[in-house]
């Protein structure tokens, strides 16, 4: 009998060990669980705390702008960590480049979480916090296409959607982790205690994560493709050069567009209605991270419905089909934010996030890993996801709140921004070919 080729992995793969594939799924997950913590849990903190604590001189809405600049900070950062790490993850391999990123970020993360505040040492605070960001935006720079290949490459044929959907899991998992912890934390303590110290608990807890992520990744074996690419020394001299170069430029430029309407989604309903529900419409926090909590754990539930999908339809189908719905629903939901009530917001949430951004989300990784051949596939991943994350994701605050503005408080000039963004996506991911 004959064995096919596996586009993914090369000529004729050895089946991998269920053990392996096992803890190559553990492991992807479970690391993007945790930086995902990390990553989202500044974002978090800059809607509730840092406006506040590290530019308390300046109005609510210049102090919340402040606090999202430096978020964006940390997207800006990412294409060079995703160039860096990339390279790294080509030429060295996936594994011990997911353990340096983890490590990178749990460092950063931990230090964010005894950093004095602007009171005690004036501007050199937000300095410092910029730091520590560009920091953390470095190493979650490698973090995303790395955990995906883990999965990927290691996944059986028939179960390539399904197992590409698994580290998407441990981005919703990590989002509700960190405004879970917030919750309870602001249950647990009075709000003056809370701002005073009580939000440091929430970074320092990253320390215990990491230790364990780094673990559990450093006992994962390296994934088949590349341990191929490395036996024929067949690996990129410069992976970056040859994405950006025919015919590989094409997916390149297709996918980061393809892109634009799902990290600004995430970052509409994940990081940016914090704020507005609680700044703007006067919602309590703690409802609010609850609701967010909520629909970020549906979303996790979810996500491997659309890897199962995506191994029926195909990754393009849903992914293109999802943003499409997306596109749908913004305004209904934002209309369902305007009536002030805390349930309409959860309905809003649970439809908009919970639900159709896993719809397409699960199936993201699997089809950007089907654009590059494996000589390039973690630098193509990467600059995918982290270059396009500066417009689609890091800027999505930003351009909201100023739209909002600019509307004089009515949200209808953001939702277009929103809708153009899942137009565009829509039409680069219908003009992508899948090859690999």
């Amino acid at each position: 009998m004959t064995i096919e080729a596996d586009p993914l992995v090369g000529e004729a793969p050895a089946p991998t060990a269920p053990n392996t594939v096992r803890t190559a799924v553990l492991a992807s997950v479970l690391g993007t669980t945790i930086e995902w913590y990390d990553f989202f849990l500044y974002a978090t903190a800059a809607s509730l705390v840092f406006n506040h604590t590290f530019f308390p001189d300046q109005s609510s809405f210049v102090g919340t702008m402040l606090a999202f600049a430096t978020f964006a900070v940390g997207f800006l950062v990412r294409p060079i960590g995703g160039f860096v790490f990339g390279h790294i993850g080509d030429r060295i391999g996936r594994k011990k480049t997911l353990a340096l990123t983890m490590l990178l970020m749990g460092v950063a993360t931990a230090l964010m979480g005894v950093l004095p505040t602007a009171a005690q040492i004036g501007v050199l605070a937000p300095v410092l916090l910029l730091v520590l960001r560009v920091v953390q935006g470095f190493a979650l720079g490698g973090e995303w296409a790395g955990a995906v290949l883990l999965a990927v490459e290691h996944s059986p044929r028939h179960r390539r959607g399904l197992f590409g959907s698994i580290p998407q899991v441990g981005l919703a998992l990590g989002l509700a982790l960190g405004t879970g912890v917030f919750v309870l934390l602001q249950l647990w303590l009075s709000a003056e205690a809370f701002q005073a110290y009580g939000w440091r608990i929430a970074f320092l807890f990253s320390v215990v994560l990491v230790i364990f992520g780094v673990v559990v990744r450093f006992r994962v074996a390296e994934t088949p493709a590349f341990e191929k690419l490395r036996d024929d020394d067949e690996r990129s001299a410069v992976p970056v050069k040859e994405i950006f170069r025919p015919p590989t430029l094409r997916s390149t430029v297709l996918g980061l567009l393809s892109r634009w309407g799902e990290g600004a989604a995430f970052n509409t309903w994940g990081v940016f209605t914090i704020s507005y529900a609680t700044a703007t419409l006067h919602l309590g926090k703690v409802p609010v991270l609850v609701v967010v909590t909520a629909a970020a754990l549906l979303m996790a539930v979810l996500l491997p419905v659309s890897g199962l999908l995506a191994d029926r339809f195909s990754p393009k189908a849903v992914y293109a089909s999802g943003i499409a719905a997306y596109a749908v629903v913004v305004f209904p939901a934002f209309a369902l934010f305007g009536t002030g009530s805390i349930v309409a917001y959860a309905v809003g949430m649970l439809l908009a996030f919970g639900v159709i951004h896993a719809w397409f989300y699960g199936a993201q990784g699997t089809l950007y890993a089907s654009l590059f051949p494996t000589r390039t596939r973690y630098t193509g991943l990467s600059t995918v996801y982290q270059l396009s994350g500066v417009y689609a994701s890091g800027l999505t605050p930003l351009i909201l709140t100023a739209l909002i503005a600019a509307g004089g408080g009515a949200p209808w000039l953001a939702c277009g921004y929103l809708v153009a963004t899942a137009v565009i996506s829509v039409i680069a991911t219908l003009l992508l070919r899948p090859e690999h």
